[in-house]
């Protein structure tokens, strides 16, 4: 597996673990549609949570939270309406998160942006 690809697991399962610990209740991870892929759906009280997670191990190719840029955001958008359709979920209140995480030293330092874009 490739290095990137591997860092994004890593930060992936990091990111499961983090949001756990949190008191946030995971109801799937890596969830494919044929629209694309949601790295994290989970349920923090009542409101459904869309977590984007995005990993660095150096920042030449920038912070992490800056990948999330306005496309990704839309396409985002597009992935929790067809998770909260086909789980008859239409009325549940929802929200983007993002985490980004920056690979140092055999661990993670996290930055968690709370409900970081409208929908």
């Amino acid at each position: 597996m490739a290095v990137r690809k591997q860092t994004g697991k890593e930060g992936e399962a990091f990111a499961v673990r983090y949001l756990k610990k949190k008191g946030y209740r995971i109801m799937a991870s890596n969830y494919r549609t044929p629209l694309g892929e949601i790295d994290i759906v989970a349920r923090d009280g009542d409101t459904i949570v869309f977590v984007e997670v995005k990993t660095r191990r150096s920042l030449s190719r920038g912070d992490p939270l800056e990948a999330v840029t306005g496309h990704k955001r839309r396409r985002l958008k597009m992935l929790a309406l067809y998770y909260l359709k086909s789980n008859n979920m239409g009325d549940a209140r929802g929200r983007f998160d993002v985490i980004g995480l920056r690979a140092r030293d055999g661990t993670f330092h996290v930055q968690h942006v709370v409900d970081a874009f409208e929908v």
